[in-house]
């Protein structure tokens, strides 16, 4: 059976305990990815009630990052619900539950209630608005290879919500500088994702925060075509043609609405 990108985080993590990059790499990838929850009973609208286990002192549901995982781990048919680790962290934070991810494969682990409440802590940062103005732009230096690559990955999954991104370096009035990127033709009403994204990647990167100011330009502007000359170019991926789904959305899907627990 193929792994997933989370079991080699998961190994990654594990094999460097020490490293934080590989920890919060490994966080990321919990709240991006798809998760399936093993369930006692159908889900009765919004409300959900998981099968809960006792382990030490703790109290822990059951999780998979496959279908097939959790197909095989209980041997029989239950019901499960599908959310992503990040509506599950808000979800079970601060109620004293643990996750128990992958039980039954070789990538098992598990995740203390103390874990969860800090991924939905961090997940639920805001960053920081200023208005301070930019006098002159450079091409970026200094930023770890990390953080490039979670910018990328971040603003790619940002789909449709802009065309292009620019990252350079600011200096701005009276001195100060920044590396901001610049991102290019969000819709009105896009700009709070956008910066919740950006805020996320800096975070799971370990970027010290401040270390990146966010702004929000028409391809018209001046500033625009001065970060085009300077700058790296990210690209955001063009969203797939909508289709119409009549269906109600199942428990778990909107981030920012998490199923209820029973």
């Amino acid at each position: 059976m193929a792994e997933t990108q989370l079991d080699q985080a998961l190994a990654a993590m594990e094999a460097a305990p020490e490293d934080t990059t590989a920890r919060l790499t490994f966080y990321d990838r919990l709240a991006t990815s798809e998760l399936f929850l093993m369930l006692d009973q159908e889900p009765q609208g919004d409300t959900i009630s998981p099968e809960v286990f006792d382990v030490a002192d703790a109290q822990f549901v059951l999780v998979f990052d496959r279908e097939d995982r959790l197909s095989d781990f209980a041997a029989r048919p239950v019901p499960y619900v599908a959310m992503s680790g990040r509506a599950l962290a808000g979800m079970l934070a601060g109620q004293g539950i643990g996750i128990a991810l992958n039980a039954g494969t070789g990538a098992e682990t598990l995740l203390p209630p103390e874990a969860l409440l800090w991924l939905a802590d961090t997940l639920s940062q805001a960053p920081q608005t200023d208005e301070a103005r930019v006098e002159k732009l450079r091409a970026p230096k200094g930023l770890p290879q990390q953080v490039l690559t979670a910018l990328d990955a971040k603003l790619a999954s940002a789909m449709g919500l802009a065309k292009t991104a620019w990252l350079a370096e600011a200096v701005y009035e009276g001195g100060g500088t920044s590396h901001i990127l610049g991102i290019i033709g969000a819709p009105e009403g896009a700009e709070p994702a956008l910066a919740g994204a950006v805020q996320e990647g800096l975070v799971f990167s370990g970027l010290e925060a401040g270390a990146l100011d966010v702004t929000f330009l028409k391809a018209s502007d001046p500033l625009t075509a001065e970060l085009a000359r300077v700058g790296l170019r990210f690209d955001l991926t063009e969203p797939p043609e909508p289709q119409v789904q009549v269906e109600r959305p199942a428990p778990g899907s909107d981030p920012d609405k998490p199923p209820i627990l029973r």
